[in-house]
Order: structure tokens, then C-alpha cells, then sequence
């Protein structure tokens, strides 16, 4: 089955050090940790578990306990975390024409831990006991994604303080404030032990879906302001977001999700350019070959994947199975998030899918008592080895930044740029500081000490 879905009789969960090495995986390449993590917050999903990858900084500033860790996660809904290892921000990269390995320089664990999670159960490597374990929503994505994250930190007591950071991109503009809220107010409103609390940080999300109701609406203007379509092209595209908009809100999420598909479609068609994802390309993003490199026998042993499994870079047993929630709004999260912790959002410049205006959009109907101050607050120029990176806006616990030269992919896009951004935002350096004169204001944050 071309599904990541197995029925075992019995699994043994467990992340050692990886061992086995290859001609295709030398062990330089190889993952600090990596294997499955159990997840069992129902008896049905007691064969369930999660595969993850874990890469140790490779130049820590800080000692172990101290050094941040940034856990990523895919979108899709149903793409696998080893698209970004592999293609995004990981310390190695599968060639583009062959399926052999090569450093990425500008890997986002070149000063932090990097975790990749295969999310939901049935993406990826991951495993699913039954299709009907499949998660629907994102209550039970954070439920699953929480007990995981638990049990990596508690496989090494240097893990237990480490400064977290939830990272994603596209989807995981839902995955990632739902597990970062989960966090909260699990340590907030329940009783949870001191050495199972999570210190997270905050979030950062690239070009994220996060309020469908809103971002579907600015497809037209997007795409006439780019010279994709002429202004009739751009009446029918309103039409067709309009049906998406008021399908949303009537919550008939289904039909919602069709009617957002047809818009993008019509898009896709009536412009026939490569990809929405990047309007400034001659082809799609070229992962093809992560795939032959993942499913091959030699490769699930060196990380330690289940060889029965196939590899998809996106499961449409997954994407089935998350229709419905699809066009669900996750914005009262990040209005919770922003109270709470820190927020980036960064897009490529050239995204057609969830691109900056969307984003824009969106973040202009925040019910939060510093909106104002944000929306007001001066966007700067952000340069990065004399070179103009793009653009940074900052208020507070808040940074909006616009990725130049880059699409729905950034990081793949612009390595160099989006490595500093990380960097500069999780020590709050640059732009991110203080002494960019835009001070954060102190949380309330006694109940994760």
C-alpha cells in the first residue's frame, strides 16, 4: 500500500543513536537520534507512533541544557517532515538529479537542535495502527504531537530545559499553534510535573494557512496585482473566493474546501504558470528525488524507518481524512500565542498560494491589544551580508517578515537569508532585539518555570 497505514501485532518503540551507515548515508549525514516515538492517548491508537529525526547543533553557543531546540513540522495536510529535512533546512540534502546526499550550509541546526516530525500518524514514516486512527482534527493532532514531544524530551534530562520553538511551514500554520496552545494550557490549567513541563519559547511559521476565511479572499488581488490575470480574470476569481467565503461561513466545511480547491485551480489554469507556489518559476519545486532516496532498504535502516513502509512525500489517505478541517479558523490561537510567547511569520515574496498580502490580511483582524502598535510600526529594510534580504516589521512579541526572492518554500529558496532570520529571531539579535527599539513586553509565564 502506497500509504504510510500499518497494522502491527507488535512495535517497539525506541531512539537510539544511529549506527548503520551506508555509501548513501555516510555517517557524517547521519541523524543524531532517530526512530519512532508511541503514542497512545486512546487504546485504538496504542500501535500509533510518530518517526522523527533529531540533529544536534552543530555549533552551540550554550551548553546542551541550554542550547534551543527547534521542532519542525510539514503541511500539506499529510506531507512529511522529511521534506523539510531533506529539502528545506535540514544539514544535509537529497542532489536534485540523483539520490545521494550533500551538505546544506545553511541548515537551521547550525546553532540549534532540530527535531522533524512525521505529523500527522499516517504521513510519512509515521505509522497509523488503522485508517480510521487517522486524526480529522486538530485537537487530536495536538493531542498526538504533545505526547510525542513528551517522550523525546524525557529520553535525555539534558532535553528537559532546553528553550523550545515550534517551527512549520504552509498547513503547519495550523499544526503549530495547536500544538504550541496544547503546551500552554496543559501547563497552565492542569497539574503537570515539573520535569514534564516543555519550555516553550515561542513559534515561527512560513507561509502559513491560519484564517482560510480571510486568505482565500485575497487570491484575485494577488494575482491582478502581479499581472497573472486582467481585471474580468479577476472578477470570476472573486466569484469563485466569494462561494469559499460564504460556504466557510455557513461552517459546511467540505463544501468550503471543494470551493477553495476551485479557486486555486481556476488560478492554475487561467495563468498556467509552473507552480502557485512561486510564480517566478519555469518548473515545481524539484523533490523528486527524496523519494527514490527515502524508499530505498538501505536508507529506512540507517534511520531507523519501518522497511515495510513506501515513502510518499504526501499521503492522500491523510489528506482525506483532514478535508473537513481545512477551512477551520486557528487565529484565536495565534491571538492566545502572541500573549504568551513570541510569533514569527515569514512568507516568500513570490508565494501565490498563502502568500504576504494573505498573510497581511489576516493578521490585520487580530483581536490583540497590540495590533495597533504592530500595524503602525515601521517596515524595515533587513539585509543580510550587505544584501537585501527582504523586509522586517516588529512589534513586541510580533515580527512579520517578507522573504525576497523566495516563494512557499523559503528556506529552499533562500538559504542564506532565512538561516540568519532564524538565527537573529531565536537570540533576538538585529531586527529581533531590543536594540531595534521595539521591546517586547514581559509575560506571565511563572507556570512553565
Amino acid at each position: 500500500m502506497a500509504m504510510s497505514i500499518l497494522l502491527f501485532s507488535m512495535i517497539i518503540f525506541s531512539f537510539p543513536s544511529p549506527t548503520s551507515t551506508t555509501p548513501l548515508f555516510p555517517k557524517e549525514a547521519l541523524p543524531t537520534r532517530s526512530g519512532y516515538l508511541p503514542i497512545t492517548t486512546s487504546p485504538s491508537s496504542s500501535n500509533s507512533s510518530i518517526f522523527f529525526t533529531f540533529y544536534e547543533a552543530q555549533c552551540s553557543l550554550a551548553s546542551p541544557s541550554l542550547t534551543p531546540l527547534i521542532v519542525w513540522l510539514d503541511g500539506g495536510p499529510g506531507c512529511s517532515s522529511m521534506l523539510g529535512n531533506f529539502f528545506v533546512i535540514g544539514p544535509f540534502f537529497v542532489s536534485r538529479r540523483q539520490p545521494t546526499l550533500h551538505p546544506n550550509p545553511y541548515s537551521w541546526n547550525r546553532l540549534f537542535g532540530l527535531l522533524f516530525l512525521d505529523n500527522p500518524i499516517g504521513t510519512g514514516f509515521s505509522v497509523a495502527s488503522s485508517p480510521s486512527d487517522i486524526p480529522r482534527d486538530q485537537e487530536t493532532i495536538s493531542d498526538h504531537l504533545y505526547v510525542a514531544l513528551q517522550s523525546f524530551l524525557s529520553s535525555n534530562p539534558s532535553f528537559k530545559s532546553r528553550p523550545v520553538y515550534i517551527a512549520g511551514e504552509s498547513y503547519a500554520g495550523k499544526y503549530v499553534p495547536a500544538l504550541a496552545c496544547h503546551i500552554l494550557r496543559q501547563q497552565k490549567y492542569r497539574a503537570v510535573a515539573s520535569d514534564g513541563r516543555i519550555n516553550l519559547q515561542g513559534v515561527a511559521i512560513g507561509n502559513g494557512l491560519i484564517h482560510p476565511v480571510t486568505q482565500v479572499a485575497t487570491n484575485a488581488d494577488m494575482a491582478y496585482f502581479a499581472g497573472l490575470v486582467n481585471s474580468r480574470q479577476r472578477d470570476r476569481l472573486v466569484e469563485l473566493q466569494n462561494v469559499a467565503v460564504r460556504l466557510t461561513r455557513e461552517e459546511k466545511w467540505m463544501e468550503a474546501t471543494v470551493a477553495r480547491n476551485k479557486v486555486l485551480d481556476w488560478l492554475q489554469n487561467a495563468t498556467r504558470i509552473a507552480t502557485l507556489s512561486d510564480l517566478t518559476k519555469k518548473k515545481p519545486y524539484e523533490s523528486e528525488m527524496v523519494s527514490v532516496f527515502l524508499n530505498k532498504e538501505e536508507v529506512k535502516e540507517a534511520l531507523g524507518a519501518a522497511k515495510e513502509l513506501v515513502w510518499e512525500e504526501c499521503s492522500d489517505a491523510v489528506m482525506g481524512a483532514m478535508q473537513e478541517d481545512v477551512m477551520k479558523s486557528v487565529k484565536f490561537m495565534m491571538e492566545e500565542l502572541v500573549r504568551e510567547s513570541r510569533v514569527l511569520l515569514y512568507q516568500g515574496i513570490f508565494d501565490m498560494r498563502d502568500g504576504v498580502a494573505s498573510s497581511e490580511a489576516w493578521m490585520e483582524e487580530m483581536e490583540w491589544e497590540g495590533i495597533g502598535r504592530f500595524l503602525e510600526a515601521e517596515r524595515r529594510v533587513w539585509e543580510v551580508e550587505g544584501k537585501v534580504a527582504g523586509y522586517v516589521q516588529r512589534w513586541g512579541p510580533l515580527a512579520h517578515v517578507v522573504v525576497s526572492g523566495a516563494g512557499h518554500l523559503a528556506p529552499a529558496d533562500q538559504g542564506a537569508s532565512t538561516q540568519a532570520m532564524i538565527e537573529d529571531w531565536v537570540l533576538e539579535n538585529g531586527l529581533f532585539g531590543e536594540s531595534s527599539g521595539q521591546q517586547a513586553p514581559m509575560f506571565e509565564r511563572s507556570y512553565m518555570e
